[in-house]
Order: structure tokens, then C-alpha cells, then sequence
């Protein structure tokens, strides 16, 4: 009976086998808690990725949120760093509002800021005080139509209120920003939402910072009054380049050509500006943004974010998705022994009242 007992057909002993077997359950009690089973696996590694992706997350967030604190960080910093004035005062009888949004951009020939070797770097002379080279109003549509863009040519023959009957950039040199407002509201019958000014520094710098600007001259420029010395053709202008270019007056036309090319060197600042060659480079933007900020002078209630706007609407009508030329005009004339600029009054009328009424504008009213 033992002897059956002990040995199994198999020729092996129920107590040997016994024996492994508990060996063998010791050994799987011990494999239970050092070894982990396939799927006790696939859940550490989930938990180790589902980990990784966290942290990932949180990295990405973090990320996101620096350059967001970065953006408005510089956003207020710029918008603090503005020049303001109170340009848009209201005035007895002033035009009511008038839809879509309009603004009156001036270039000025202000010296102010200018130490000697930077005027004589850029020509700029020694005259003292203000007074407007440029003149533009710009007209955003309230629908999201075609943004329109005219030159005021500084010569213009206007009434300028408490002076009579003097050219458009007298009313700047009479009374500053506030006075060429009410004059250009009065004479067009459109009231400003905003404005914007820049002077010769400002827009040399502005020039500068994202590296100048590429422009293409039928006919070769040269006038030493303005520092210009540029030969036909397509060429990159520096800042004092691009400065004499829009100041220079040596032209048959004068003024009139002067203000076409103001609107040709505007609209490739802007495309330059806007371009991710530009706004991505740190080396461009860092530059540019100090360069705005203590460019402009705008009115009080004028912020970055209305800039921006303004560039953008810019880049529409630089673009070709906006209209740009000069108010119509009639011919020349002269007041007070100068010579002055003479518009087209009935057109001009229906330029103005379209303007005015945010109704589209045909492009046989520009001049």
C-alpha cells in the first residue's frame, strides 16, 4: 500500500510532486508580488504615459501662458509709451458723427527730439515749431467694405476757421492738431474718429527698424533740399532715403506728385511692417515696436489696438483691396503771393458726401 501510495503511474512520487507543488506555490505567491502580470503592466505604463501627457500639458500650458502675458505685456507698454494730444476736442457747430471710421493722418516736419548730427543726417534743417507735409484722411467702411484713402495735399485753398482763406498746412501751424482737425471736418463734412502723427524722426526710425524699404523710380530723384540723391529703378531705401523721397518736391507737379509718392512708400512700410519676415524676427519686432511707441502722437482716446486697425486697413488699400488717390482737383492758383492747390469742388462734394454717407466710393471721384 505505501508502495502504491508513494509512486504515481508516471513513475514520480505523490510527495515529491506534492513538494514541488507547494514549492511551486510558494513560488507563484512569490511570483505574484515581485513579477506583474501583462496586465498590470499595460497599466503602469498607461499611468506613465497618461503621466508624460500631463506634464506635456501643463508644459504647453505654461508656454502659452508666458507669451500671452508676454503679448500684453507689450501691448501696454506700447500703448503707454503713446504720445497723446487732444486733437478730436469738440467745437461749437462740429459735424455730427458720421458712420464707418474715419482718421486724419499727418506727417509733420517737426524737428522736436532731432539732436544736430540727426538733422543734418536727415536734412531736416533748422526750422522751428510744426507744420504738416502729409496729410491723409482714411475712411473703414461700418460693413467691412473697401477702406479709401485721399491725400490732402498741404497747398490746398481752404477755409481754415478764425483765418480766412490759407493753405491746408496753415491751419496746423495756426492752431496744432486740433485746429487742422476742425478745418479738414469742416471743409469735407466728415467727422474724425481718430488721428495719428508722426514726424521726421519718427518715420525715419520706423523706416529703419524693419530693415528700409523697397521702391521702384521711374526717373532718377535728385534734391538736395530734401538730401536725395537716387537714380531709376528698384532699390532699397534706407530711412533718410525714404524720408527725402516722400519730402521731395522737385517735380513738375510738385506737391501733387509728392502726395502720390507718400502713398507709395506708406502702403510698402506697411506691407513690410505686416509681413512674418517682419513680425517674426525678434531682431525686426523688438525694434519695431520701441520705434512705434515713441513715434505716434494720437488723440487721448486712442489706444495700440486702434493702430493696429489702422495697419490693418492700410494693408487692404496697399494691397488692392482699397482705394487710395488725391482729392480732385481743378488746377493751381495763387493766394497771398503763393502758389496753392485748387480743388474740384463738385466732385470733391460727391467724394466727401459718399465718405460721409459710408456709401461705396467710385473710383472716378479720387483724383
Amino acid at each position: 500500500m505505501s508502495d502504491w501510495s508513494a509512486k504515481q503511474p508516471n513513475g514520480r512520487s505523490s510527495a515529491g510532486r506534492g513538494q514541488r507543488g507547494g514549492d511551486g506555490s510558494h513560488r507563484g505567491a512569490g511570483s505574484g508580488g515581485g513579477r506583474r502580470s501583462p496586465r498590470q503592466h499595460s497599466g503602469t505604463a498607461s499611468a506613465s504615459k497618461r503621466g508624460k501627457k500631463r506634464r506635456w500639458g501643463r508644459g504647453i500650458g505654461i508656454t502659452v501662458l508666458l507669451v500671452l502675458l508676454l503679448v500684453v505685456g507689450l501691448v501696454v507698454y506700447v500703448d503707454s509709451s503713446l504720445q497723446r494730444t487732444d486733437a478730436l476736442a469738440d467745437y461749437p457747430g462740429r459735424v455730427e458723427d458720421t458712420p464707418g471710421t474715419n482718421w486724419l493722418l499727418v506727417g509733420s516736419d517737426s524737428r522736436e527730439g532731432l539732436d544736430e548730427s540727426r538733422r543734418e543726417e536727415l536734412s531736416a534743417g533748422d526750422a522751428g515749431g510744426r507744420r504738416t507735409d502729409t496729410m491723409m484722411l482714411l475712411h473703414i467702411p461700418s460693413g467691412g467694405g473697401e477702406p479709401v484713402l485721399v491725400s490732402l495735399p498741404r497747398d490746398s485753398s481752404v477755409p481754415i476757421p478764425g483765418h480766412g482763406r490759407a493753405k491746408l498746412n496753415a491751419a496746423f501751424a495756426f492752431g496744432g492738431p486740433r485746429l487742422l482737425v476742425r478745418t479738414v471736418e469742416t471743409v469735407t463734412g466728415v467727422r474724425m474718429d481718430h488721428y495719428a502723427e508722426i514726424g521726421l524722426g519718427g518715420f525715419a526710425s520706423l523706416v529703419k527698424s524693419v530693415g528700409g524699404v523697397e521702391m521702384c523710380l521711374d526717373e532718377p530723384l535728385e534734391d538736395p533740399k530734401a538730401g536725395v540723391d537716387l537714380p531709376a529703378g528698384c532699390q532699397q531705401l534706407d530711412g533718410a532715403q525714404a524720408l527725402g523721397f516722400v519730402r521731395s518736391r522737385a517735380y513738375a507737379e510738385g506737391d501733387l506728385q509728392r502726395v502720390e509718392n507718400q502713398r507709395k512708400l506708406l502702403g510698402a512700410l506697411i506691407d513690410k511692417t505686416t509681413s512674418p519676415a517682419t513680425l517674426l524676427n525678434p531682431f525686426r519686432t523688438v525694434p519695431l515696436v520701441s520705434a512705434a511707441g515713441d513715434t505716434f502722437l494720437v488723440d487721448n482716446g486712442d489706444h495700440v489696438w486702434h493702430l493696429a486697425g489702422l495697419a490693418g486697413a492700410m494693408g487692404d488699400v496697399s494691397g488692392g483691396q482699397g482705394l487710395s488717390g488725391t482729392v480732385p482737383i481743378a488746377g493751381f492758383g495763387t493766394l497771398h503771393g503763393q502758389s496753392v492747390v485748387r480743388w474740384d469742388s463738385q466732385r470733391a462734394s460727391r467724394l466727401f458726401e459718399a465718405i460721409a454717407a459710408d456709401r461705396e466710393v467710385s473710383e472716378r471721384l479720387l483724383g
